[in-house]
């Protein structure tokens, strides 16, 4: 059975690159037809998750996706994205441009296999951890504080917090050797420690065991993906109502328009997404789906405004369109909470300093004396520099207070840490960025009002 399984997938992979060789992708870049945006057309041979990994390239590259109509119903799929650099510009890096067409085009080895995720590197260079539990103040501080008294360092991590839930993907050293840790015993260890700040110290409390990985040196890339599916596991999506009409969540956030109906006679669901725009957040709806086993043979973007509108034209892998009200009601709020997890609420801070071991707990720390929780936090360390950015709340739930950031950045210095902006009382300089990403009031519509639905 082993054999038979083995040869089955190596067949997949030889059949994919015939099929590679034989319809080549055609990526196409144009830099005249339109005035303030660049056009990336993509013609390929159709597979489940091609999509996603168009997106991907595009969204590891920080670029804007402004708008996009996606075309894959059969043996081919072709896409048209209008994009622009962070700066809202068209993209005229050859050195960007030249990526795009090597990751996209015929000259990509990858094939875009399901197993060969764009991003992930074998190494043993660091411990991957992944973590999921029940969210609360002091929580971050807490297993950092465990690190660090277990002898590690924390160089890259990403963390999130949605509804009560709590998720992180850490990338940690062994202090002596700055490589990762193989010691069984002593990975054991961390598990046990980190789970049992997880439960918060109580065995009956219900938490997710931490889980380990020593093989992957992974990247931003990776702890997207793995983001979702952790907080997906945890189940976080199922504290979504969907009542008509409803603008505020039980916490009072603003909640994204999402809606889904069939198609009968096309044997196809519509799935209707209506909300703030921001970063990524293309990319969180297509992984979502396509993580879910759905497949997008039809799509409409447009992003040129505040919010961003989105059409998909979905069916199941199995070739079938949504079957039951309890499958939509399901879809729905998962995707409703995939673009949810990634808005940033709170204060934005970053600290950028040389990087020691125990960084990362004391920082935590200071805020955690000060009242602060941490909401969102990405740690990354790049020649020997810390580049770490945290959005906090005051755990009270009111606004932060100037006063407690001017004490916490007179601690770490004020050089080292920077606001950059958030919905609190603090009154950032002219030097210093507007609010981060945060969901505007919208009300609720038909969505044949958006004209996204075609005649």
């Amino acid at each position: 059975m082993d054999v038979c399984l083995s040869y089955s997938y190596h067949m997949d992979d030889e059949i994919a690159k015939f099929i590679r060789r034989v319809n080549p992708p055609r990526v196409v870049i144009d830099n005249e037809v339109c005035k303030n945006v660049t056009v990336i057309k993509v013609d390929s041979a159709n597979k489940h998750g091609i999509l996603l990994e168009v997106v991907q390239v595009l969204t590891d590259l920080n670029l804007t996706i402004k708008k996009a109509y996606i075309s894959s119903d059969g043996g081919w799929f072709m896409d048209v994205f209008n994009v622009t650099d962070q700066d809202g510009n068209k993209v005229t890096d050859e050195i960007v441009l030249g990526y795009i067409r090597k990751s996209l085009g015929p000259d990509d080895s990858s094939c875009y296999s399901p197993r060969s995720t764009i991003g992930v590197k074998q190494s043993v260079d660091f411990t991957v951890i992944e973590l999921t539990g029940t969210d609360r103040p002091g929580l971050l501080s807490e297993l950092c504080a465990v690190l660090t008294d277990l002898q590690c360092n924390v160089v890259n991590a990403e963390i999130w917090t949605h509804r009560a839930k709590a998720a992180a993907v850490l990338q940690v050293t062994d202090e002596e050797t700055c490589s990762a840790v193989t010691d069984p015993e002593r990975l054991s260890q961390i598990r046990k420690l980190l789970g049992y700040v997880l439960t918060g110290g109580s065995r009956s409390r219900r938490s997710c065991e931490p889980k380990t990985t020593v093989s992957s040196s992974l990247d931003e890339t990776y702890a997207d993906r793995k983001l979702h599916q952790l907080m997906f596991a945890d189940r976080d999506y199922d504290e979504w109502e969907n009542n008509v009409g409803d603008d505020e969540d039980k916490s009072g956030r603003v909640v994204p328009d999402v809606d889904v109906s069939n198609l009968h006679d096309l044997d196809y669901s519509v799935v209707m997404i209506r909300c703030k725009d921001r970063p990524k957040l293309l990319f969180d709806t297509v992984f979502t789906l396509t993580d879910m086993k759905y497949g997008v043979s039809h799509a409409s973007i447009d992003a040129q405004g505040p919010e961003a509108y989105q059409e998909y034209y979905i069916r199941h892998t199995d070739g079938s369109p949504v079957k039951s009200e309890a499958e939509r009601q399901r879809v729905i709020k998962c995707l409703k909470a995939a673009i949810q997890r990634r808005v940033s609420e709170g204060l934005k801070l970053e600290l950028c300093t040389s990087d020691r071991v125990g960084l990362l707990s004391d920082v935590t720390r200071i805020f955690r004396e000060n009242s602060l929780t941490v909401t969102r936090a990405e740690v990354k360390t790049k020649g020997g520099k810390a580049l770490n950015t945290f959005y906090v709340k005051d755990a009270s739930g009111y606004k932060v207070d100037a006063k407690t950031i001017d004490a916490i950045r007179e601690v770490i210095g004020q050089t080292i840490l920077q606001v950059k902006g958030g919905n609190t009382e603090v009154k950032p300089s002219s030097q210093e960025s507007q609010t981060g990403f945060l969901f505007g009031v919208f009300k609720s519509r038909s969505f044949v009002n958006f004209g996204l639905i075609r005649s």
